[in-house]
């Protein structure tokens, strides 16, 4: 791996420190939706690493049984504690799995259906995650249900994020959609459920609200040692036009805090600062991957396949890479229909990781098609003909060292521990590859297609593969060097 200069290596291993590895990762564990409060996905202890990778072997299979929705069975990332796995399935059930078989302790059913990617934190004994509609707590030994508060109305829509304890809140957010959706982050009392404060990601009324709507955060947020929360925000809509309201017409103006860095005083939900990425966004253009918090950098990154540094005392970007494939991508659309790339499903659509001065960044290269008068469709886009790359970049700098390309997207998050990242890509492989160069260290098959995202906690691999396919056994695999 290249040398990097001792301030930034210092800064870096400050920062694991202050911002989330402490007391809310212990060793062994995976207790948060990215595995620490600053948002890394980097194992904070593991035996696991390029000389042993390739001795993990299936250890216990658990299978999931739920009807699927559109986004599969399972799209989120395990969490664990010392003892037990906790996985949220798409019907927003929670499972409890023992980490020596897998064998179920105890699981609570919602049947609420949710397309992800949801997920679950595990924090002083308790469980927190969300329905579509309510957040709850769970007791982590018995899964009692503790406390659940509603939070959406016909102006907040869905709960899709993953919830991130924190100095007794929960920090969680709901999204909005047309018509007049505004989503907003929300803290509650993690002992009661009620809600301390609360964000409108959507700084004022919408021009036509019959038509408008959007805002929002779909993945999880994060916080530095001084408790900021830093949060990348979702898309107004409907993208593209209409063609009563052509190129985003309905909502007029660049739109705060949509497609932006948003970071709030965790304590209070005091708006500090945020920088807009898209301004009226046409293309559906989220920046909502989680900010990766790294000291003298942040880090963020979204659909529009632009990956963003900041620096947290001037507040002003560092550095810009954009990674994947670029066409139409930016300015008014025509009134002819166009390929848009990144399209609807493409980007950046995950969260990256970060470890040894340098962030792993998941790439979806598919291209979609709109106009000024017309809407991208799901429908349209066929993420079975979408491919992939992982790109590793300087986190200091933006300078790119490597880039991998897959004949399949990584629809999930990247991973990463000592020296090893893990990437899983939709066809079903999960690989295992170097740091420092991008060398395959080891690869593996599960037995469905892959939207989810995997962890490290201790000597277990575990990965899910949640979306069917003819002869498709949705499951959560963990993986072990024993």
């Amino acid at each position: 791996m290249a040398q990097r200069l001792a301030k930034s290596a210092a800064g870096l291993a400050l920062a694991a420190v202050v911002a989330g590895c402490g007391d809310h990762a212990a060793k062994g564990t995976w207790p948060l939706p990215n595995g620490d409060l600053a948002g890394t996905r980097a194992a904070a202890a593991s035996p696991i690493d390029a000389g042993s990778v390739d001795r993990l072997t299936p250890r216990w299979r658990f299978r999931f049984t739920a009807t699927p929705t559109f986004s599969g069975a399972f799209a989120s990332t395990p969490v664990a504690d010392a003892d037990t796995v906790y996985v949220q399935d798409l019907r927003s059930n929670v499972f409890a799995l023992n980490r020596t078989d897998g064998a179920v302790r105890w699981s609570r059913h919602f049947d609420a259906r949710t397309e992800g990617p949801n997920g679950l934190a595990v924090d002083g004994g308790r469980v927190y995650g969300a329905t579509d509609s309510d957040a709850f707590a769970l007791d982590a030994e018995s899964g009692k249900q503790l406390w659940h508060r509603h939070l959406t109305s016909a102006r907040e829509q869905l709960v899709d994020v993953a919830p991130l304890p924190w100095h007794g809140l929960v920090l969680t957010a709901t999204t909005g959609y047309p018509p007049g959706g505004r989503g907003a982050i929300y803290a509650l009392d993690a002992t009661t459920g009620a809600v301390r404060w609360r964000f409108d990601t959507i700084k004022r009324p919408w021009r036509h609200p019959m038509v408008a709507g959007g805002g929002g955060v779909w993945q999880p947020m994060s916080i530095d040692g001084a408790g900021r929360l830093h949060a990348g925000t979702a898309n107004p809509a409907p993208w593209g036009g209409t063609p009563q309201y052509p190129n985003g017409a309905a909502f007029p103006g660049a739109v705060p805090y949509t497609d932006s860095l948003v970071v709030l005083d965790a304590l209070t939900g005091r708006l500090l600062w945020h920088d807009q990425v898209t301004a009226h966004d046409i293309r559906d253009q989220d920046f909502q991957a989680t900010p990766i918090v790294l000291g003298d950098r942040i880090v963020g990154a979204g659909k529009a396949g632009r990956v963003i540094a900041w620096d947290p005392v001037t507040r002003g970007r560092v550095w810009e890479t954009r990674v994947g494939r670029h066409r139409n991508d930016t300015g008014p659309l025509p009134r002819d229909d166009v390929p848009i790339c990144p399209g609807l499903l493409g980007g950046v659509e995950t969260p990256m990781a970060a470890a040894g001065g340098r962030v792993f960044v998941p790439v979806v290269n598919l291209c979609g098609h709109g106009s000024a008068t017309t809407a991208q469709s799901l429908d349209s886009v066929d993420p079975t003909r979408a491919r992939g790359e992982l790109v590793a970049l300087d986190a200091r700098t933006g300078t790119r060292f490597w880039t991998r390309h897959f004949p399949s997207a990584l629809f999930g998050c990247a991973t990463v521990a000592n020296g090893v990242v893990f990437a899983p890509t939709y066809d079903g492989r999960l690989y295992a590859l170097a740091a420092n160069d991008g060398r395959t260290l080891w690869t593996t098959r599960l037995r469905a297609r892959v939207n989810s995202c995997p962890a490290v906690a201790g000597d277990m691999l575990l990965a899910g593969a949640g979306v069917r396919r003819p002869g498709a056994l949705p499951e959560l695999v963990a993986f072990s060097l024993r």
